[in-house]
Parts: structure tokens; sequence; C-alpha cells
């Protein structure tokens, strides 16, 4: 039997004392509005739902994917796992676990009581540094202004013009952890940033990116969160993942 897996949590978040069997978690319908089941692994659960040899999976499905881990992570301390990810067999999920147990014991340990939030910072094309920016040059560094106005690439200098604007997010809202992706659109440029804070401090954050949104100028900014820590996660494992 092919299992579909959402996350990886502690059993102890799920059930009262460890089980052997999979149990049913009767809250929950993933995707393709199949049961949603937790695969006990020693101290570890997996969530996951039965799945055929073929499946099709949609738009609708990473949506229906998200939606459970996210009921999840109101619960506990999870990994989500990447969409599309399916264990051939119950010891092919057992097996995974096993081979992965001191990282996800590491990574549950580093992830417990933190969530992430998102920023999508859209930057126009045409529209140099300074003009985005609304604080004096010397704050963002003035010597890395320079050398960015003094770059003859336009690559190169839309790279730096997101990296000094991406520093400059982390100034203002201080996570614990980032990660940055910057993709050049037909309009201009677009950074992704996924902030690592603690869950408890989710007002103060928004608050911080609420004070913090008069310092830019010329830009699209939008916050989402807060997600369970998609971008923060171990190593892949050696398991299967569905075309989409």
């Amino acid at each position: 039997m092919a299992w579909y897996a959402y996350c990886l949590s502690e059993q102890a978040s799920f059930q009262q004392g460890r089980v052997r069997r999979p149990f049913l978690i009767e809250s929950l319908k993933g995707v393709g509005g199949n049961a949603v089941r937790g695969f006990p692994c020693g101290e570890f659960v997996v969530i996951v739902s039965e799945i055929g040899d073929s499946p099709t999976l949609t738009q609708q499905s990473v949506m229906e994917h998200a939606r459970t881990v996210s009921e999840c992570f109101k619960l506990a301390t999870l990994l989500p796992f990447k969409f599309g990810t399916v264990f051939e067999s119950d010891d092919a999920l057992r097996q995974a676990v096993r081979n992965n147990k001191k990282t996800f014991s590491e990574s549950i340990a580093r992830l417990r009581g933190k969530s992430e939030m998102h920023i999508k910072v859209m930057v126009r094309e045409g529209f140099a540094l300074e003009n985005v920016l609304a604080i004096p040059p010397h704050k963002a560094g003035g010597e890395y202004l320079t050398r960015l106005k003094e770059q003859a690439s336009r690559d190169r200098e839309r790279q730096s013009r997101a990296r000094a604007l991406s520093l400059q997010v982390h100034k203002l809202l201080s996570p614990l952890q980032e990660e940055v992706s910057c993709k050049k659109v037909e309009s201009g440029i677009v950074l992704d940033i996924a902030h690592l804070i603690d869950s408890n401090g989710v007002a103060k954050y928004q608050s911080r990116y609420s004070n913090a949104l008069h310092q830019f100028k010329n830009v699209e900014i939008s916050l989402t969160g807060p997600w369970p820590p998609f971008h923060f996660m171990p190593g892949p494992s050696k398991v299967r993942t569905l075309n989409n």
C-alpha cells in the first residue's frame, strides 16, 4: 500500500500513549478528500493518506495538501513534506523515518514553538535602489550603494538591488532565520522572503511589519502567515515525489 505524506510530528501530539497501527484522524480530509491517518514510527508519527498507483494531482490538490499541513500545525510542531511526496509501502515509510531519525529529532527540537512568515516584494523595472528605500543611502551601506552604481551588468545590478532590499527587510523585522529567493519577471523583480520567528511573537512581528511599510516606496509588498516552517526543513529524504 502506498502512502501520500503531508508531514511528520511527534506521536505524543496526536495520541495518548504510543500505538503501533495507523489511526484515523477524523477531523481531517486530505488530498482528493481521502481520509487522513497517523502512521506511527516509534516516537514519530507521519500524517498520511492512502493513495493509488497512478493518482492525479491538481492545483486543488496543492491547496488540499497545504490545508492538511496547516491544520496539523495547529496541534503540534511538525516537519512538512514537499507536495507530492509518496512512500511506496509501509516498510519504505518506516525505513525513511529510521534513516533520518536524528535529523528529524534535531529539526523538531529546533523548530519547536516556531512559525514561518512570508513576505513578497515586487520592485518595478526602472526604479533605482535609492528610489525604493525611503531612508538615507548611508543606512543601507554607502560603500555598497557606490559599488551598486558602478556595476555594468544589469543582471548583477538587479541582484545587488534585491540583496540590499532583503537586508533592509531583515534589519527592520529581525527574524531568527531567513530564506530569500529572487526572480526576474517581465515587469521587474520579485523577492520571496521567508522568516522564521517565535510563534508567540507573531503579533509583535506583524506590528513591526506595519511600522516598516513607510520605509519602502515604489514597491508592492505583502505579508502572509503564520505558516508551518516550509522553508526551514532538513535535506530531502529518499522518497518519491509525484509530478503534478
